[in-house]
């Protein structure tokens, strides 16, 4: 059995550092999309829904938002976010109390379907805020988690 798993793997080594030198298979360049970078350095809550557009954000009971209403660390809180809103685009998670309160943002395509699950930090016991994007409107909804054990240094 050990000389299978030799041969498979020199094999898979071989085959990669020939495609490689013959240049049919070469790195390139991955390009991530632009991001507004000024939102995620944001201070406050409210510089950061003013800077992606947010800040007359509507409330929704169409975007589910699961967190835990007592998390015991706040280095690792699970998160998960569902929006029911039909043509979705952007998916946006605060944490009010955070020293950066844009903690993350999805964009999705069309046809997507905008749901994700995350672990966040978060400094202190706080108010989650998740910002629906949909064309030009937005809607929110809000859910406080306390937290027994800090997650963010300052």
């Amino acid at each position: 059995m050990q000389r299978r798993h030799f041969l498979q793997a020199f094999g898979s080594t071989a085959a990669l550092a020939a495609l490689l030198g013959s240049g049919l298979l070469r790195p390139t360049q991955a390009l991530a999309v632009e991001f507004n970078r000024a939102a995620f350095d944001a201070r406050s809550a409210s510089d950061a829904l003013r800077l992606i557009g947010a800040s007359a954000a509507e409330a929704s009971k169409d975007i589910l938002l699961k967190a835990p209403e007592i998390a015991e660390n706040g280095a690792s809180v699970p998160i998960e976010v569902i929006s029911l809103i039909p043509g979705t685009t952007r998916l946006s998670v605060l944490v009010d109390k955070n020293p950066a309160p844009l903690a993350l943002q999805f964009n999705f395509g069309p046809e997507a379907q905008a749901r994700f699950s995350a672990r966040l930090r978060l400094a202190e016991t706080s108010r989650l805020r998740v910002v629906a994007s949909v064309g030009n409107r937005h809607y929110t909804v809000f859910r406080e988690v306390k937290i027994t054990v800090g997650g963010c240094a300052e």
